[in-house]
């Protein structure tokens, strides 16, 4: 097994990883200086599609952590490039917030509520009846339907708000069927952060994050290190209900900056 000081680039959750809202989680702060000072490298994958990269950018940068554009994939990047492999200039249907549908927009994808190449589902807060009922017709129609990603709760300050799993629920009971999923802990999003990152060999990754069945199915998924945190939503029980194991459970990511400048200490 490998050690925590050997990881060369960190892929990072981030809300009950790092932060939760607007507060920086114990130890984020360090950790994320740590990774830039070793000359190591990171990468945020996060699930929550209702925001697009520019947002998380400003947000880390606002909590004082080192972050531009290349330093974010989100799930709706990842469906983003995957409809484009699939079909250039798809037309879709699209259940998501207002940035999620900017962000197909730039990529050539043309939004419809009239004979869509694909229905789409993001975690969207702006969801309203018509939109659910519109797109579970199309859905039973048997158009091509897609799910950013799985999470069934979005942690928030105070506590967890239904998230995009939780809809594809409420979609399944009405319709009978389920969605391809795009983000964490699937295929399509690893190999866009893998692409990402394409210095690095596998042995050198590890997925970092709070959620068994997204974060460390991701890791056992890629074949690489998975590392959970019990800031957020998980706790040690999970693994055993899911039937997973991470290859470190730590209170949080100040436990991972202690374990890199001891390992760095120690070879130096």
């Amino acid at each position: 097994m490998r050690k925590m000081g050997e990881i060369r680039c960190f892929l990072l959750d981030m809300d009950g990883t790092i932060n939760l809202g607007q507060v920086l989680l114990p130890g984020a702060k360090e950790f994320m200086d740590y990774i830039v000072e070793s000359g190591r490298e990171y990468l945020f994958l996060t699930n929550n599609s209702s925001k697009d990269g520019s947002h998380y950018v400003k947000k880390m940068t606002n909590l004082g952590i080192p972050c531009d554009a290349d330093h974010v994939l989100t799930s709706g990047d990842a469906t983003v490039i995957y409809l484009n492999q699939q079909k250039e200039h798809a037309r879709v249907y699209l259940m998501g917030t207002p940035e999620l549908e900017a962000t197909f927009r730039k990529a050539g994808i043309t939004l419809t509520d009239q004979n869509p190449d694909f229905v789409v589902l993001g975690f969207d807060m702006t969801l309203t009846y018509e939109k659910l009922r519109k797109g579970c017709d199309f859905v039973r129609d048997g158009v091509t339907y897609i799910a950013t990603h799985p999470d069934f709760n979005c942690p928030v300050e105070n506590g967890f708000i239904p998230d995009t799993g939780s809809m594809i629920e409420l979609i399944k009971a009405s319709t009978g069927k389920v969605p391809k999923v795009i983000g964490k802990p699937n295929a399509e999003i690893i190999a866009c952060a893998f692409k990402r990152r394409e210095k690095f060999a596998k042995k050198d990754f590890a997925m970092v994050g709070d959620r068994v069945y997204t974060d460390i199915r991701t890791g056992v998924n890629a074949g690489i290190t998975s590392i959970l945190v019990l800031s957020g939503e998980s706790t040690v029980d999970d693994l055993k209900s899911n039937g997973i194991e991470a290859t470190f459970v730590v209170d949080g990511v100040g436990d991972i900056y202690k374990a890199l400048v001891e390992y760095d200490k120690a070879h130096a």
